[in-house]
């Protein structure tokens, strides 16, 4: 508890090289699987998973809209997203974020302006 570094950021820059892209103006119709690092400008139709046992990451930008469950490890959203969102390690809530659904988290970031319709559920990290 007092030993732990709980405002530690979750940094994009260590997937270098591993970086998804989905463009602005893009639509995907089904599921994503990833490992890595997303980033998500345009728009998925269908759930998003990351590898099992992965310390990926996906991005959702202010244009980006996901219509699907979530299951990411770590999760920063600035955009909407239609559907459950399920984080083993960290959630950042920007200010345009738009969630419709409900949140299970193990850490959470909330900035002012970010929303969520449904409910935030704590879940402490299975060892």
């Amino acid at each position: 508890m007092w030993g732990k570094d709980k405002t530690k950021k979750v940094d994009f820059d260590r997937h270098a090289g591993r970086t998804t892209m989905i463009a602005k103006g893009t639509v995907i119709n089904g599921d994503v699987q990833f490992e890595g690092g997303l980033l998500v400008e345009g728009t998925i139709k269908g759930n998003v998973r990351a590898e099992e046992g992965s310390d990926s990451l996906l991005r959702l930008s202010e244009a980006g809209v996901i219509e699907g469950d979530i299951n990411v490890p770590n999760v920063i959203i600035n955009g909407k997203v239609v559907g459950e969102v399920h984080s083993s390690g960290h959630v950042e809530l920007a200010a345009k974020a738009i969630v419709n659904g409900n949140v299970h988290y193990n850490l959470i970031e909330m900035v002012m302006g970010s929303q969520v319709n449904g409910a935030l559920v704590h879940a402490q990290p299975t060892k």
